[in-house]
């Protein structure tokens, strides 16, 4: 692996700002006066006041404080969007979602626009996250599209909703260097709640009385002490420290952002690391008839990953065994051993020692991420109401990889150490060019805003193939992979504002995508219309002198696609379901002739007709602002009806495989979201702000095959623990992956009764036909609070948010039973319940284990201190302290409720963070 140091990965970019410094002595610019609030709609911008879609805007002054990653900035920030972390790994970044979901087997993701250029919703192999790879001490503001006729313009990967973020960049005026740094230490949530090891004795020994398999085995109980979740958990220390210069030399306005993050995961070994550079030029000419945006970002990061294994390792290893064996066999750690295995002497059922998988697997990776466009919007001399808009974007993503197993340890006994190195390339190519006609005609009071555009998109992805090497031989590999998809789109908008009281606004986008050729051009073009009104009544004549500031009604409907599948293996895109296709048969998969093997090529499963998922949305909203505005707020509802469900359906035998992607599917999604703030306190030197949000959605899934009903499924949401076991699925009249599990029978003291279910049907039997599907993981109801209070130079704010009616699968309960101190000669811990309920064996598909996990959580409270004209007039110092996941209120038995997909085992939880930061601007 690549290590460079940080000095030079940053040094040029130093050298070039003291360049800069020297050569800027005094302002160059005049000061720019203060415009109205603006936030972009998609191809131009438009007064917040004029907005007739459903449009949340997020600055940078109401971010959350101490992300790593972009998501993590708006979280709890504006209703209708519920973002979750992927886990508490440093670097994990996110999960968004807008208005719930509206795909089952597609991407739930929105569109990610940053500076104009549109992200692919694939991943990089070694990042956890690609939004990870931006820094966001760079980001300026989000701005998000919710409704379908505001993100109609974007067409056939717009049906989740878009987020149009913008970074920084610099200023007319004065030349400004602004620095912070921050310390942060990070410890764990708690454990799970696992028996210890006087717990467990008394457990095992009580059983072995009356249980001769569980006697059998209580010989095997240990002498120590050893709480295993310790013992992989570490208080985690962090920095993020970040410089930016910022002004302007003459007609170029400029910012330069250095960037360096360093933070330890609280599971040992965790890290992650990110530099990153951001170059903000943005002169303008011919009397600024010609402006020009370059946008050029690049980071590099290297991740230390922990083995999936290890946190559940931690959760089942007996308690009552020690961590070192007391000889080398294994590293030294205590394994689990079968004097019948000649071969490596370990219990090969037995579970892992945490601690040796992990010093015994080291997985590491690096990645370059370079992103940047350069955009001219010229405004015609001869017309200079018409503006002709050309953007340039290439995005390029590279990462190197290696995960290497020990052959000392456990973990890579068996092949004797294995050695897996893996790269991966994305080149992503943008052009797009449209003309822009803003005129306002005064004889008519109206203004007319016309857009018109074409774009041309590439997204390229190269995986070359690697082979894992092995200590014993048989070395496995995978084959290249190459792929590309186009979007070619022709877009137009129209805007026209009345008397600056009536708004309409229409857009239509033909896109054309590669992805679903089939050998002709039938399903590779679609159509995606929006139209949308509005009522600015406080502008009428009849509530002027009211004290009503604000008061807007709002109407739109739209058409938006969906044509981002599920990715193969390792973040391969599926680029071509509907077009035949040979593919080179893996390592495992060779045809035997005589005594040598050779590899075929094998026909792959395709469907000729597949085509995009088209979601159609119809959204009403009122905003409203009182008492100068120091009470604003706004109520949309809205109804999302998605057809073409692109689903991995079962399919009848003597295909080439039992299942393909099918548009078969129907899905209604119903919502309401509101948002209010208040001002209660505003005078010169102290301002307190209040606001909340709400989100409350439904969806129902209408329709699955021709003439499916509730009685069909398609079983997802698997679980560990047995064969392919699902806990949740997918049918007509209910919710997406509700939870389909049997009903829990209970003595009259209210404890479970082991393997007893209600006979739902009353056939007289216990059989699937019993199973009914209970909760989904679609909550009742999404509340945001946020609050901010500055007195003279002091500043104080938090950040909370509550799920009401949110459900959990607890994974670990329903695997502890006492089947766990019976079989395969060895013992595994139980999560505490076991001990009271005494099932015999797992019952996975309880709904004893269904858990209410609603909860309220305190996301971040920061305090700080403003140290104004510290140094000399001009400059300030602020520091201030913050923590992160302050506490969790929830009835949920497992450590933490918010787990994404709501099916909780071996979640790596989220830390408690505690920081100390310095904020210096000169």
């Amino acid at each position: 692996m690549k290590n460079f140091t940080t000095v030079l990965k940053i040094a040029p970019a130093f050298l070039l700002a003291s360049t800069v410094m020297h050569a800027q002595k005094k302002d160059s610019l005049p000061q720019e006066k203060k415009i109205d609030e603006v936030v972009l709609i998609g191809y131009g911008k438009q007064k917040k006041s004029d907005l007739t879609g459903s449009i949340t805007s997020v600055t940078a002054k109401d971010f959350n404080g101490g992300a790593t990653s972009a998501g993590q900035l708006i979280q709890g920030k504006t209703p209708g969007v519920q973002i979750t972390n992927n886990s508490g790994a440093p670097g994990s970044g996110t999960k968004i979602r807008i208005r719930g979901t509206s795909s089952l087997n597609g991407e739930n993701s929105p569109l990610i626009v940053i500076d104009g250029v549109p992200q692919d919703f694939s991943g990089v192999n070694g990042a956890s996250d690609p939004l990870s790879l931006i820094n966001p001490n760079d980001i300026e503001s989000f701005d998000i599209l919710k409704d379908a006729s505001a993100t109609a313009i974007y067409g056939n990967r717009a049906s989740n909703g878009v987020i149009l973020i913008t970074t920084k960049k610099g200023t007319a005026g004065r030349f400004k260097v602004n620095f912070s740094t921050l310390t942060s230490v990070s410890t764990k949530m708690g454990n799970v709640d696992v028996l210890n090891a006087d717990e467990y004795r008394s457990f095992v020994n009580d059983l072995a009385k009356t249980n001769a398999a569980v006697a059998t085995n209580a010989s095997r109980l240990g002498n120590a002490n050893t709480n295993w979740q310790n013992q992989i958990y570490q208080k985690a220390w962090g920095t993020d420290n970040n410089l930016a210069f910022s002004g302007g030399v003459k007609w170029l306005p400029y910012r330069l952002s250095l960037g360096y993050n360093d933070q330890n995961g609280i599971v040992k070994t965790n890290s992650f690391r990110r530099t990153s550079v951001g170059l903000n030029l943005n002169p303008k000419f011919f009397d600024n008839h010609l402006a020009i945006n370059v946008n050029a970002k690049g980071t590099f990061t290297d991740n230390r990953f922990v083995d999936g294994g290890v946190i559940k390792a931690a959760t089942y290893f007996d308690p009552t065994q020690p961590v070192y064996s007391g000889n080398s066999k294994y590293g030294g750690y205590y394994e689990w051993t079968d004097p019948n295995n000649n071969v490596t002497g370990l219990n090969v059922n037995g579970t892992s020692n945490p601690l040796g998988l992990l010093n015994g697997v080291h997985d590491v990776s690096s990645v370059w991420r370079g992103l940047g466009n350069i955009q001219l919007d010229y405004k015609l001399h001869f017309l200079p109401d018409l503006h002709v808009n050309v953007n340039a974007g290439y995005d390029y993503s590279k990462s190197n990889g290696a995960k290497t197993v020990s052959p000392i340890y456990r973990a890579g006994i068996v092949d004797l150490g294995t050695y897996n190195q893996y790269t991966m390339e994305k080149k992503n190519k943008l052009l797009e060019t449209y003309l822009n006609y803003l005129k306002t005609i005064t004889s008519i009071s109206t203004t007319v805003d016309l857009t018109a555009g074409y774009a041309y998109q590439d997204f390229h992805t190269i995986i070359p193939g690697s082979t894992t090497l092995k200590g014993r031989g048989q070395n496995t590999f995978t084959n290249d992979f190459e792929t590309k998809n186009v979007l070619l789109s022709f877009y137009g908008r129209g805007i026209f504002t009345i008397a600056n009281k009536y708004i309409l606004s229409a857009s239509i986008r033909r896109d054309g995508s590669s992805r679903f050729y089939n050998g002709t051009k039938s399903n590779v073009w679609g159509n995606f219309p929006g139209v949308s009104i509005a009522w600015k009544i406080n502008e009428e004549n009849f509530l002027k002198d009211t004290g009503i500031n604000t008061l807007k009604l709002r109407a739109g409907w739209g058409k938006t696609g969906q044509q981002e599948l599920p990715a193969l293996d390792t973040n391969k895109p599926r680029n071509y379901p509907s077009y035949a296709a040979y593919n080179l048969s893996s390592s495992g998969a060779e045809y035997q002739f005589g005594d040598q093997f050779f590899f075929m090529m094998r026909p792959e499963i395709y469907n000729p007709n597949l085509g995009w998922e088209i979601t159609t949305t119809k959204n009403a909203g009122i905003d409203f602002g009182f008492a100068k505005n120091r009470i604003t707020g706004s109520i949309d509802v809205y109804q999302k009806d998605t057809k073409d469900l692109i689903v991995d359906s079962p399919i009848a035998a003597g295909d080439l495989s039992n299942h393909n992607l099918l548009n078969v599917g129907n899905m209604q999604t119903k919502g309401i979201e509101a948002a209010i703030t208040f001002v209660p306190i505003k005078r010169e030197n102290t301002t307190w702000e209040v606001s909340f949000n709400a989100t409350h959605y439904k969806s129902k899934i209408t329709k699955l095959i021709n003439g499916a009903d509730d009685t069909y499924r398609i079983l997802v949401g698997g679980i560990e623990g047995g064969v392919n076991n699902t806990i949740q699925a997918h049918t007509v009249g209910r919710q997406p992956n509700a939870f389909y599990v049997f009903q829990q029978v209970y003595d009259v003291n209210g404890k479970p009764l082991d393997g007893v279910y209600l006979d739902r049907n009353g056939d007289g039997k216990i059989d699937v036909n019993d199973r009914y599907y209970y909760k989904s993981t679609q909550p009742d109801a999404i509340i945001g609070f946020n609050t901010k209070f500055s007195h003279n130079n002091w500043d104080i704010g938090l950040s909370a948010r509550a799920v009401l009616g949110n459900y959990v699968y607890n994974n670990a309960a329903s695997n502890s039973s006492i089947q766990s101190l019976t079989t395969n000669n060895y013992l595994q811990n139980t999560y505490s319940t076991a001990a009271d309920y005494r099932f015999s064996s797992p019952q996975y598909f309880s709904d004893l284990f269904v858990e209410n996990a609603s909860f309220f959580r305190l996301d971040n409270i920061n305090a700080g201190y403003n140290f104004k004209d510290i140094f000399y007039k001009g400059s300030n110092v602020r520091v201030y302290a913050m923590l992160q996941n302050v506490f969790v209120i929830t009835k949920y038995s497992g450590i933490d409720p918010e787990v994404f997909g709501n099916i909780d085992n071996g979640y790596y939880q989220m830390p408690k963070v505690y920081s100390l930061g310095f904020n210096f601007q000169f």
